[in-house]
């Protein structure tokens, strides 16, 4: 490292160039610094102005996308929210509708049984009302049948004593005796 700073020293000393002993054109350099200004006022003028816009552009697209990206966030959340909120009044809906459905179908069964409760007592009244016609038409006729026999029986045996009258008179007061 110290040899070429001792050649940059030595080359100093016997030319007094400072540029030609590290290899440098001035002419070349002073060319070279101007086309560079040209190139930078080109660039800022006509070129920089386009290339900023374009990203500016893009940067608002994407600064506009970012919110609408947000927004529809917020808006999925909300949507969230009241989607479970009316999953919850459903549900609370069909809770009530079960709940009254299984009213109603209790309230239905007690008023069918009653409704066979009554029928069915409506039936047996019938029945015995006409058991009791039943027993009270056997009763007359069985009353009527005996009336005859004992008639029959009583005109046999006394066959020439009384008339027609008389024995049924005598067989209505045996008749009358017997049912006491």
């Amino acid at each position: 490292m110290v040899r070429p700073i001792q050649q940059f020293a030595e080359a100093q000393s016997s030319s007094g160039d400072v540029f030609g002993s590290l290899g440098i054109d001035l002419k070349m350099l002073i060319f070279q610094i101007v086309a560079f200004i040209i190139l930078i006022f080109v660039l800022t003028k006509w070129i920089f102005p386009v290339l900023l816009k374009a990203v500016d552009e893009r940067q608002a697209k994407i600064e506009e996308g970012t919110k609408a990206a947000e927004e529809a966030e917020k808006n999925a959340a909300e949507a969230e929210k009241n989607i479970a909120k009316l999953l919850k009044e459903a549900r609370t809906q069909a809770s009530d509708i079960v709940s009254t459905a299984k009213t109603e179908a209790a309230g239905l069964v007690e008023k069918a049984e009653t409704g066979a409760k009554t029928r069915a007592d409506r039936i047996v009244a019938e029945a015995h009302e006409e058991i009791a016609k039943d027993v009270l038409a056997a009763r007359k006729t069985l009353e009527k049948d005996t009336l005859n026999l004992v008639k029959q029986a009583a005109g046999l045996a006394v066959e020439n004593v009384a008339d027609e009258k008389l024995d049924t008179a005598v067989v209505k007061k045996a008749v009358e005796g017997a049912k006491k």
